[in-house]
């Protein structure tokens, strides 16, 4: 995927879709600080190619820190701003990897906010060694509210793999879908990030059914290789008749590429989340680290 790159027309349509709250901001990444801001950005577009990179803009537009930031963390190429939650805090996208490759993915955890293990997944892929072979972002949080009230739903009460606009049904309670399909403004972001990358696959990371839905995964080969890299059983994942309005439902509808969820178990292996899953994800979407 290229960097953003407008024209003045382009640059006024931008900037009424920034006052209208319906275009992301995209922002620099800082080396160490947290993945949750205690304020929101403002809103504004800036360049998120390193210097070093071939297809950086001017260096009038970086700042000292912001080179130091993208070259501590050698396999980030770049860091987004996809959105915002109900509270105000950024979701982030990195992008990581070879913006040439053949494929690219979109790897994405805590949805729900109690479900730590993904993040854990996703933070090592992007705090590790370069990769080859494939573009990939990597969200770790799409769900910050959840993640710091420690519960799966946003803070309305939304379980966001429940909001898609595709099979959605008025759900409350735990599975609480909300008032109506996309309602929540974590669900809008990473629909128009999906819409923008347009990716080959999507993988969705949650606990603790353990497992991975191989017969009916939209593309069966993918799933697969990442049931067998991931060492999880294929078995049909069941949510007592309440999957309705999911990320895989809805862009498995609406585009070509495949999204597949994976679950974890109830409690994995350091040595699993921090070895087996990124080296395993990675070799399954046809990269590889370091």
């Amino acid at each position: 995927m290229r960097p953003l790159q407008l024209s003045s027309v382009g640059t006024m349509l931008l900037a009424a879709l920034i006052a209208t709250g319906t275009a992301s901001d995209v922002v620099p990444g800082t080396a160490g600080a947290p993945d949750i801001d205690p304020v929101p950005m403002a809103a504004r577009v800036t360049a998120v190619t390193p210097p070093h990179s071939p297809a950086s803009h001017s260096p009038a537009s970086h700042s000292p820190a912001l080179a130091a930031s993208v070259r501590a963390r050698p396999a980030v190429l770049s860091v987004r701003v996809i959105g915002h939650s109900v509270r105000g805090h950024p979701i982030r996208a990195w992008e990581l990897g070879d913006r040439h490759a053949d494929v690219t993915a979109v790897a994405i955890a805590r949805m729900h906010g109690n479900e730590a293990a993904g993040q854990t997944v996703l933070d090592t892929l992007r705090d590790g060694h370069a990769l080859h072979g494939i573009h990939l972002w990597v969200i770790p949080r799409d769900n910050p509210d959840g993640v710091l009230r420690g519960q799966r739903q946003n803070a309305r009460g939304v379980d966001l793999n429940r909001n898609f606009p595709r099979r959605w049904k008025h759900l409350t309670g735990y599975y609480d879908s909300g008032p109506r399909p996309a309602s929540e403004p974590e669900t809008r972001g990473l629909m128009r990030f999906l819409s923008r990358v347009d990716p080959t696959y999507v993988v969705s990371i949650h606990t603790p059914l353990y497992g991975l839905d191989v017969r009916r995964a939209k593309n069966v080969a993918f799933a697969r290789r990442l049931a067998q890299d991931l060492r999880l059983p294929d078995k049909q994942l069941r949510c007592s008749g309440r999957c309705h309005g999911t990320l895989s439902q809805w862009f498995n509808h609406r585009y070509a590429g495949a999204c597949v969820t994976v679950e974890f178990g109830t409690s994995p292996s350091y040595r699993y989340l921090h070895v087996r899953v990124p080296r395993g994800l990675v070799r399954a979407m046809g990269g590889s680290r370091g």
